[in-house]
């Protein structure tokens, strides 16, 4: 009886060749910008809206990305004027979409966070409006200086003084006219200090080493496999956690869904794995877990910052979006290192080729 066992070198190239093309298929999309629609995922800062008076029927407006937009959502029959910042017109927002002021030196303010622009000669608050369409839907999203701190790394003022406490920043208004009626949104931004450290990193290095010894040191694939099941549960939590983007760009359903594509790929492949380790075929199992190693760390890296930042940007609570990310990247980690190992430890057990007669 003859035997073939699989080699490493062999392993190796299979393994290259999926993740060739399960990189090829996430090109497709990218996780971070799916999850937080372009984003931050956290930030020591928050700001929100306390009050619109007088209330405006069929119009929504919210604060986005901590305080980083603000933005304005008509569905009614009644066009939105959004004035500039020396009161000069700058949006209309209506059933007809969105029109933007090109004379309005707001327009190009707007158009960098710390409003580090040169203004064209056209722009000016005493010229007569100049519009154009910018968008066929009636709802817009806009960098408004007077509801973010405006200070290009540096901190607030109160917040250097004392930086483990919490601030009100300040309290903003926005005017806008409603028809022939004059409305002010008022809100407030907010500071937070950042967590410590040493409330979670000693947990992420348990994580990884407890994945890279079932890779490692356990006797079986079975404990490497229950681990896979573990990393898929986060990934799918993870995507289906994606917070409302804004309305001009998407359904949250949309979004969901879009963020779902690398979520699920993770599941299936750790499905795969899972299996594997219960039928005792250690070395399918160890490509599996580099596999979904690689795919948990595209998915928690780039929102690694929810580990350490105030406050978090989740459709559901903060602690479980920081759980999340604290399985994605160390299992992440230690799936790969582990899977690795598993590699080179065990062997698939081939069919045997009856002896020729």
């Amino acid at each position: 009886m003859l035997v073939h066992p699989m080699t490493a070198g062999g392993l190796l190239a299979r393994l290259l060749v999926v993740a060739a093309g399960v990189l090829a298929v996430l090109g497709l999309a990218d996780p971070a910008l799916a999850h937080t629609g372009g984003g931050a995922a956290a930030s020591n800062y928050d700001g929100r809206v306390t009050s619109v008076t007088p209330a405006m029927p069929g119009v929504e407006v919210r604060v986005l990305s901590f305080g980083d937009e603000f933005e304005l959502a008509n569905r009614g029959s009644t066009e939105v004027l959004v004035p500039g910042y020396s009161d000069e017109p700058y949006l209309r927002i209506g059933p007809d979409g969105v029109w933007r002021n090109r004379n309005s030196p707001a327009t190009y303010i707007n158009e960098d966070r710390y409003a580090d622009v040169e203004l064209p000669a056209r722009a000016s608050a005493t010229a007569a409006p100049d519009w154009e369409q910018v968008s066929t839907e009636p709802a817009y999203a806009w960098h408004d200086h007077r509801i973010h701190f405006m200070g290009e790394g540096v901190l607030p003022p109160m917040v250097a003084a004392d930086p483990d406490r919490a601030h009100t920043v300040f309290e903003w208004a926005v005017p806008l006219v409603h028809g022939d009626t004059e409305v002010t949104v008022r809100g407030a931004l907010t500071w937070e200090p950042p967590l410590s450290p040493w409330t979670g990193w000693p947990a992420y290095a348990a994580i990884t080493l407890v994945a890279v010894a079932a890779g490692l040191l356990a006797r079986g694939p079975r404990p490497l496999g229950a681990l896979l099941a573990v990393g898929a549960a986060a990934a799918l939590w993870h995507a289906a956690a994606t917070p409302e983007p804004p309305v001009s760009q998407g359904t949250h359903a949309g979004a969901i869904a879009t963020a779902m594509l690398t979520a699920l790929i993770t599941a299936v492949v750790a499905g795969v794995g899972w299996r594997a380790s219960r039928q005792g075929r250690g070395a399918t199992t160890g490509l599996t877990a580099v596999m979904v190693g690689w795919l948990l760390l595209l998915q928690g890296l780039s929102h690694i910052e929810v580990l350490r930042l105030a406050n978090v940007l989740s459709n559901g609570p903060a602690w479980a979006a920081r759980i999340a990310v604290a399985l994605l990247v160390p299992l992440g980690l230690g799936l790969v290192a582990g899977g690795l190992a598993a590699l080179r430890r065990f062997r698939e057990p081939q069919p045997a080729t009856p002896p020729d007669e």
